[in-house]
């Protein structure tokens, strides 16, 4: 079973998948039952009992109990499994709903798909779901309560806490991209040198000094005594010894806490008596990083939380501590267990309200009333049964920000300021928030920074406020600010790579700090900083990420967008060079009209207000345009190519090679810019598909808003090497014979490259090939035939990376080639590449070329350069 996640906009192989993360199983079920589930002796029944809730499930069928039709008429094990893994997820309380099965193209074997919310959920109900279908049938027992749990635990583990998952829903609702940074709540808003972080509620414009205040209550206290804001009476102590005369100079009841505490830790109210202060001293000790607690006069009242977002109050709520209200009848238990019955209450965050967990402290505070587990409180008598009123104990919040008195208001908004918090929760104890404090005696406990918004956004009663989007509001003020910057992503079967390098040096030279990506490695502003096939999500979010970089150009492959799709949801620019036959039979794409639908993922991704940018000489390509929601450009070697005509009088944009130019059109407007065969990468016209790569580049920067001379300039400085195009069509002239170095490694490529070649002098042309694994016999057949006509000599090499194949066998799919078009063509077989290399350098002809298909470039190049280097020192022999 291969299991693979698509956390994309769009989704795996061929199907149109639109807003859902994605678990996409690769499932061989030949060794389970292949025969319609119906068959199964008693299988039918067994899922219908397991699954009483799948009659909700509609299926195609397209109404209730649609799934459990199909299933009785007879339906495949794949399908099941899908149902299985969505309703497992649902039970845990993740209601999900998305899933697809599809053939894979061979038998037995399916692509099952169905929507996550986490990840790690996703994962394990994609395996426990085959665990299941195996025990219905088997008919073994099976443990559902055991997944169900595990799913929870992974969930509240691995999900963004209510806080900043609100704050990363109110920013997806207004278009800002995101990105989590790490495994806990540390996001990203925006990309590249327009984004914002935020860890929680703490921004990345929280001031540092505000937060060390917050976390040190003498100083809060100190700075809130000194602007006249009522705050209790209290005193500072690290030492035991100073305990007793703290407590005379305030005067019981009191609160003790650590100066540096956070959630609740180490605080103890009502206290009433020396020995407990001692006692919740030594509490509070156990958690202060400090040592220094604070002893402070227990105000009465009930607790209030104010929030205030960019100095403004956003929400205020009366939060009342975890309790049961005695019916005369029932034990303590007994009323803890009817309380979290509530469907509000939940396993950690998954609901409104938390579940009371009874644990030791809960015991202790029990035992302090009086009361036991077993005691049966009276009709109406409350007994609280935490220390604190946080949510997440099992606390309750009532919404009264519209009742809140407006010199508390005030008071709220001049706090934020005099800690200096953008975001911060005020804890104040009143007897009644309609009136000031300084006529209720009521006090400033603490101020908090990185308040947590859940008892604002889900209030037990009272109204919901969306918090967040003040926050959204303070990051990005301008309207429509997304924090995007520009993504340029192209696809296609050839030229990707250079095609992105073009588009980021024109985008360089034009003045922006530019990311991207390609299949040698990621670079920012042209340093190499990671290196190897970078054409995947990762590499993406890598360039995405990065703080310096306000341009991204992302190439992004066929195997990325299978595997993982992509590292962004939209983009503004999506390019499709051209799609032909290459990597057909891997992960369920067996035909060239499934290939491009893959590579039309990229299209589909493009904003409405951006271009996709199409080969109109590419019939697949072309097509791509009629799932798209943006704009449409398309590029032409053919000026009088009727797709390019049609566009043209709807004033559309193109890009065409017209008269020996490359020209961009707008309308039938001609704005040419250079003639081909002074573009160096061109080699003086001679190489046609790197014509198409240049339309491809100049038409994105275009419509990017890049100016005429700006392209003109860095397509004049735009050199074919081994620095600016490692591997594509690299040529290295020797004393008396040159090498090409070119990163063909399909038919495409090498159809191609033969026509480049074709037109280049030489008095042998000797060809270096090799078979790639991963490849068709047909595929690789083809490319020996191609080389069979290209070259006059050739030799046969294996690539290091076998991908499932032997060496003898690809070096046998070729010479079939070679032979199919002439059995007497000149083959030498010299498996290693180095070897094949040096062989070949050190029998050259005088005048000869040596055409070097390779698709490991770094190792080729390094090699051409160390001969060369041997050459100027005298060091190089010959045959």
């Amino acid at each position: 079973m291969e299991i693979r996640s698509i956390n994309a906009m769009r989704g795996p192989n061929y199907w149109s998948i639109r807003r859902h993360k994605l678990i996409v199983m690769v499932l061989d079920l030949q060794d389970m039952e292949e025969k319609p589930s119906n068959k199964v002796d008693g299988f039918y029944q067994r899922l219908k009992a397991m699954f009483p809730g799948m009659y909700e499930h509609r299926c195609s069928v397209g109404e209730p109990g649609g799934f459990f039709q199909r299933v009785e008429e007879g339906t495949w094990m794949g399908h099941i499994i899908e149902h299985i893994a969505l309703e497992i997820q649902t039970l845990a309380g993740m209601d999900v709903g998305f899933g697809r099965t599809r053939g894979y193209g061979e038998k037995g074997v399916y692509n099952v798909v169905f929507a996550y919310m986490e990840e790690s959920v996703g994962r394990y109900a994609a395996k426990a779901s085959v665990k299941i279908c195996e025990a219905l049938i088997s008919g073994d027992d099976y443990d559902l309560s055991a997944d169900i749990q595990e799913m929870r635990e992974l969930r509240e583990a691995d999900r963004l806490g209510p806080s900043t998952g609100s704050i990363v829903a109110e920013a997806e609702a207004r278009g800002i991209p995101w990105i989590r940074l790490n495994k806990y709540s540390l996001c990203q808003l925006g990309y590249g040198a327009n984004q914002k972080r935020i860890q929680a509620t703490v921004t990345s414009e929280t001031s540092s000094i505000g937060v060390e205040l917050a976390c040190d209550k003498e100083d809060t206290k100190y700075l809130l005594e000194q602007a006249e804001v009522e705050v209790p009476r209290g005193d500072i102590i690290k030492r035991e010894r100073s305990l007793e005369d703290a407590c005379r100079y305030v005067g019981y009841p009191l609160v003790i806490k650590p100066i540096d505490g956070n959630h609740g830790r180490g605080i103890t109210v009502n206290i009433n008596n020396y020995e407990d202060a001692l006692e919740a001293f030594r509490q509070a000790k156990e958690s202060s990083r400090s040592g220094s607690i604070i002893v402070e006069k227990y105000i009465t009242g009930e607790d209030y939380r104010l929030l205030v977002i960019n100095n403004k109050l956003v929400a205020a709520a009366k939060r009342t501590p975890a309790h049961v209200i005695g019916d005369g009848k029932s034990t303590v238990q007994q009323l803890i267990d009817k309380v979290n019955k509530d469907p509000r209450r939940g396993y950690g965050h998954e609901n409104v309200l938390t579940q009371i967990s009874v644990n030791e402290l809960t015991k202790t505070i029990i035992k302090d009333a009086g009361y036991t587990l077993d005691s049966i409180l009276a009709d109406g008598e409350t007994l609280i049964l935490k220390d604190t009123a946080n949510l997440s104990t099992g606390g309750t919040a009532e919404d009264v920000t519209d009742i809140v008195h407006p010199a508390n208001i005030s008071m709220a908004e001049r706090i934020s300021k005099i800690i200096d918090l953008d975001i911060c929760g005020i804890d104040v104890i009143t007897t009644d928030i309609t009136k000031p404090l300084s006529e209720t005696g009521g006090a400033v406990l603490e101020v908090n920074a990185g308040p947590g918004f859940r008892m604002h956004l889900a209030p037990t009663t009272g109204l919901p406020r969306n918090v967040a989007a003040p926050v959204i509001d303070k990051l990005f003020p301008i309207k429509g600010d997304t924090g995007r910057i520009p993504i340029i992503a192209l696809t296609g079967t050839n030229g990707k790579t250079t095609t992105s390098r073009l588009i980021a040096h024109i985008a360089k030279m034009s003045g922006y700090r530019v990311g991207y990506t390609t299949s040698d490695g990621v670079y920012i502003q042209n340093r190499l900083l990671m290196t190897g096939d970078c054409t995947g999500p990762a590499s993406a979010e890598f360039v995405l990420k990065d703080p310096t970089v306000n341009f991204a150009v992302l190439e992004c492959a066929r195997g990325g967008l299978l595997r993982a799709g992509l590292g962004f949801k939209k983009c503004d620019v999506g390019i499709v060079t051209n799609v032909a036959a290459d990597h057909l039979g891997l992960k369920g794409i067996h035909t060239i009209e499934q290939l491009a639908k893959v590579k039309g993922v990229i299209p589909e991704t493009v904003l409405p207000d951006g271009y996709t940018i199409l080969n109109a000489d590419d019939d697949l390509v072309y097509d791509m345009r009629r799932s798209v929601q943006s704009n449409v450009a398309l590029f032409s070697m053919d000026e009088n190519n009727p797709r390019i005509k049609a566009l043209q009088r709807l004033h559309g944009i193109t890009a065409v090679y017209e008269n020996g130019y490359v020209t961009i059109c707008r309308g039938e407007w001609k704005m040419r810019l250079m003639q081909a065969e002074n573009i160096p990468l061109t080699y003086g016209g001679k190489a046609k598909f790197m014509i198409q790569n240049v339309l491809a580049a100049v038409l994105a920067a275009h419509v990017q808003g890049i100016s005429n001379e700006d392209i003109k300039a860095a397509l004049e400085t735009f050199i074919p090497s081994a620095a600016q195009t490692p591997g594509r069509l690299n040529l290295f002239e020797f004393e008396n014979f040159k090498i090409l170095l070119d990163y063909a490694h399909n038919p495409a490529g090498m159809r191609a490259l033969k026509k480049f070649t074709d037109e280049l002098e030489a008095t042998v042309k000797v060809g270096i090939i090799a078979g790639i694994g991963d490849r068709r016999v047909e595929d690789n057949n083809e490319m020996g035939k191609i080389a069979s006509e290209m070259f006059d000599e050739i030799i046969i090499r294996q690539d290091k990376r076998l991908r499932g194949k032997t060496e003898e066998e690809l070096i046998k799919m070729l010479d079939d080639g070679i032979k199919m078009h002439d059995p007497n063509k000149k083959t030498t077989i010299i498996p290693s590449e180095r070897e094949a290399i040096t062989y070949a350098v050190k029998h050259a002809k005088k005048g000869s070329l040596i055409i070097l298909s390779s698709d490991v470039v770094p190792d080729a190049l390094d090699l051409v350069k160390e001969l060369k280097e041997k050459e100027s020192k005298g060091e190089l022999k010959f045959t």
